[in-house]
This record gives C-alpha cells, sequence and structure tokens, in this order.
C-alpha cells in the first residue's frame, strides 16, 4: 500500500513526529545526498498557489529530484476524464502525486486508484501540509508543542480542521473563537478534552502560547457579507495579542486581508512569525515527501 499523506488523523503520531524531526533536520543540516534522485513528482492545481507550488516545486529540486506543475485545465481532466483514470496513468508516469483540489472527495478518489502515494496540498476540508510547517514553527521558537495552549481565531475551515486532528496527535489544547453560526464542528471533536469551542474571543486568547487566524473568505463561500459580518468581532489585534501569554507567537498561513482578519501592527509586529511559518512549508514538505517515498 501506497504511503498516502491525506489527513493528519489518518497517519500514527509517530510517523508525525518523525517528519517534524526530519524536518528541523533538513532545516539545520541541509542534506548534500541527492536523496530523491530519480524520483517525479506531479504537481495538480485546481486551486492557485503560492507557497504550497514553489515550497514542493523547490524541495523536491533540492532533495534531487523533479517535479512538473500542472492545472487541471492543462489536463484531460478538465475535458471531463474520470480522476480514477488520471490516477492509474500518473501512477504509470510519477512516484508520487500532490493534489490542491477544491473538493476533498476528489483527493480521495485519486488516492484511492493510486498506485503511488498521494499528498493533500490542501481540499476544503482539510490542509494538513500547512499544519506541519505551524507545529515546525512553534517549535523552533518555543520548544514542544506538547502542552501548548493554541487559540484559533475565526472561522472552523479547512485549516482549523487540520489543526484540530494535529491537536489531539501532538497533544496540546486548541482553543477555538468562533461565531455559532459557523461552529461546524462534529460533536465527537467537540467532547475531545483537547478541543475547547467557544464563542468568546477572551476565553481562547488568554494565556494562549500561540494565535493562529485565517483569511475570512476562502474556499467558494457563499455568502461573504454575511461571513465578514460574523466573524468581524473575531479581529486578531494589539487587544486580543495582549489577553494572551507575554511570549506569545502570531501564525496565520497566508495570504492575509490586513484590517480584516488581522491587523498590520500584529503581522507585521515583533511577535508575528509568519515569515518562518511560510518557509517553514518547505522543510515540512520536503520531509512529507520522504516519509510517503520511504527515506525517512
Amino acid at each position: 500500500m501506497p504511503r498516502h499523506f491525506l489527513d493528519l488523523n489518518q497517519i500514527p503520531p509517530r510517523d508525525l513526529r518523525a517528519i517534524i524531526d526530519g524536518a528541523k533536520r533538513l532545516k539545520n543540516s541541509p542534506v548534500k545526498e541527492p536523496l530523491l534522485s530519480g524520483k517525479t513528482l506531479a504537481m495538480i492545481f485546481e486551486k492557485p498557489s503560492t507557497r504550497t507550488r514553489f515550497s514542493f516545486d523547490i524541495g523536491m529540486s533540492q532533495l534531487g529530484g523533479y517535479a512538473i506543475v500542472t492545472n487541471q485545465n492543462d489536463m484531460q481532466l478538465g475535458r471531463g476524464e474520470p480522476i480514477s483514470d488520471t490516477a492509474k496513468v500518473l501512477s504509470r508516469y510519477v512516484d508520487v502525486i500532490m493534489l490542491r483540489s477544491l473538493y476533498h472527495e476528489r483527493l480521495i478518489a485519486l488516492a484511492e486508484h493510486a498506485t503511488i502515494p498521494v499528498i493533500n496540498g490542501l481540499t476544503d476540508k482539510s490542509h494538513p501540509c500547512q499544519i506541519m510547517a505551524d507545529i515546525l514553527t512553534i517549535e523552533e521558537h518555543r520548544g514542544t508543542i506538547t502542552g501548548k495552549k493554541i487559540a484559533w481565531i475565526g472561522d472552523v475551515n479547512n485549516v482549523c480542521v487540520s489543526f484540530i486532528h494535529a491537536a489531539i496527535a501532538f497533544d496540546f489544547t486548541l482553543h477555538i473563537a468562533c461565531p455559532v453560526s459557523l461552529q461546524t464542528l462534529s460533536k465527537s471533536y467537540q467532547d475531545h478534552k483537547n478541543i475547547v469551542l467557544t464563542i468568546d474571543i477572551t476565553t481562547a486568547a488568554t494565556g494562549a502560547d500561540v494565535i493562529v487566524t485565517d483569511t475570512w473568505i476562502s474556499m467558494g463561500c457563499p455568502d461573504e457579507a454575511a461571513q465578514i459580518q460574523a466573524l468581524t468581532p473575531y479581529q486578531v489585534n494589539s487587544a486580543v495579542m495582549n489577553l494572551a501569554k507575554s511570549d506569545v507567537l502570531f501564525l496565520h498561513c497566508l495570504p492575509a486581508v490586513r484590517g480584516q482578519e488581522v491587523t498590520p501592527e500584529v503581522i507585521d509586529g515583533a511577535q508575528s512569525v509568519v515569515w518562518d511559518e511560510a518557509e517553514n512549508r518547505l522543510h515540512a514538505q520536503k520531509a512529507i515527501l520522504l516519509w510517503c517515498l520511504g527515506k525517512l
């Protein structure tokens, strides 16, 4: 069976820890041996990307491999070819596939029919690569994430879902401050000891080691005006940051809308580590590629 990287809750915690530790080694002591020499990564983009595209492409190159970048309109996928057929064909050509899709179901179908590893580069349901980079960033600055209080401020979106999976796997507490209208979390997660769901931004941010937010409009939001109205009280500003620990970190996966989900003085301030976070996509994903291909 291929080693897919689809969602954090489908991968043993010991393997997730091995990926994080591997990413640290790759960042601190870049490998000189081309560990993925002769290997090819196919990247399929159904949704625009900056960080995912560049970090995977450069990461594969640094490991001695080769990346092919395409979007569905460059392929027969854009003309209605079943994704199952695409999976079977690409499995004969390349060694690993990364898909960035608007629909999680397409990722699952690709993995079901591929005989090579498939990596989730983002879907409407989750974004596991981003969270591995976030954990790497937090641990670089504050040591082990185990036992930390992480405050997520905003919508329970795809990035938040992967943070929930990570909280359980890495044993930290995730406090989610979200308006009732956007609390789409399943009861099993709401009842988990590592997850605290609230409408109160003060409760979530108080004493936090890390505060995280994300853009308010993403992944085909059906009513942007209503979404913005609901989330306006959940802006991360200096007052929110002051509720947290004095050495609190601020994370945002980017792209950001300054003056909406976060104020400029926060994202561009001394407590923000968003540029380390963006860089760490490269190192985390190199470790993910090595894990998928049995080289980690």
